[in-house]
C-alpha cells in the first residue's frame, strides 16, 4: 500500500528568508515532521477558492486542520470580543470548505488547537473568545511566543485515550498549549478531555470515522499517538477508496 497522503492547512503570513520578505504560505516543521514520523506523506494546503476544496480533498487520505489565528466570530453569529485577534477570512472559508468536502467522503480528520475550534464551529458550535476572563488565569496562553503546559483529564473510554494511552497517568496527560480561545458549544461531538479549570481539551465524534480535535499541540512534544492514529485511519481509508475516485 502506498504512503497515505495527509493534507495540512497552513498560514499565509509575511515571511523573511535570504534576501526576500514577502507573503508566504507556511507551517511549522513540527507538523510535517510529526506526519512523516507517523508514516504519512504531508502536503500543505494553502488557502484557495472554497470551490476547489472537493477536488483537493479527493486526492487526500487524511486531513489536519492546524493551529493559527482566531476564527471570525461572525462564523458563529457572535459579536467580536475586544481581545479577539484579527481573523483571516480566506483561511476560515478554506478550512470550513475542506471540512465540508471531507465530511462528504468520510475522510479521516484531525484538528489541532484552532483546528479543533474550526471543527466545532463547522458543526454549529461556538467559542469562548477570551478564556482568561472565564477562568481567571492565563495558563493556557502563556506570556509570549512560547508554548505553556496544562494537564488534560481524558475520558478513559474515548478514542483520544486509546491514542495517547501510554502518556496517561491516572487518566491525566501533560500537554503543550498556546491559546486564548476555546470551544464552548460543540453539537455532534463528545468532549473527551478537559483541563482542571473546565476548558475543553478534546472533542470527538462517535462512530467509525476518525474525526477528532484537540486544543493542545501534540506536534510540539512529538506526541506520536494522535498522528499515528490519523495515518493508520488514512491508510485504511485509502484501502477502501475506489481507484476511479482518486
Amino acid at each position: 500500500m502506498s504512503t497515505p497522503v495527509i493534507g495540512l492547512s497552513c498560514y499565509r503570513e509575511d515571511a523573511t528568508w535570504g534576501v526576500w520578505t514577502t507573503p508566504a504560505d507556511l507551517l511549522p516543521r513540527t507538523y510535517t515532521g510529526s506526519v512523516e514520523r507517523a508514516g504519512g506523506l504531508p502536503v500543505m494546503l494553502p488557502a484557495a477558492a472554497p470551490a476547489l476544496a472537493s477536488a483537493i480533498v479527493a486526492r487526500l487520505d487524511g486531513l489536519i486542520i492546524t493551529g493559527g489565528p482566531d476564527v471570525d466570530p461572525a462564523r458563529y453569529d457572535t459579536a467580536p470580543h475586544p481581545r479577539t485577534q484579527a481573523s483571516r477570512p480566506d483561511r476560515d472559508a478554506w478550512e470550513l470548505a475542506l471540512l465540508d468536502a471531507a465530511a462528504a467522503i468520510g475522510l479521516p480528520t484531525l484538528g489541532i488547537c484552532r483546528g479543533a475550534q474550526v471543527m466545532a464551529v463547522h458543526g454549529g458550535g461556538t467559542l469562548h473568545q477570551h478564556v482568561p476572563e472565564l477562568i481567571g488565569h492565563e495558563q493556557h496562553s502563556g506570556d509570549g511566543s512560547t508554548f505553556t503546559e496544562t494537564t488534560a483529564t481524558v475520558d478513559p473510554a474515548s478514542r483520544v485515550a486509546a491514542l495517547i494511552g501510554p502518556r496517561i497517568d491516572d487518566w491525566c496527560a501533560a500537554v503543550s498549549c498556546h491559546h486564548h480561545q476555546a470551544i464552548d458549544s460543540h453539537p455532534g461531538f463528545t468532549v473527551s478531555a478537559r483541563s482542571a479549570d473546565g476548558t475543553v481539551e478534546a472533542i470527538e465524534q462517535e462512530g467509525d470515522r476518525f474525526y477528532l480535535g484537540v486544543q493542545w499541540h501534540p506536534e510540539e512534544r512529538q506526541d506520536a499517538g494522535l498522528f499515528v492514529g490519523l495515518v493508520t485511519a488514512a491508510a485504511e481509508y485509502a484501502g477502501r477508496s475506489q481507484p476511479a475516485a482518486r
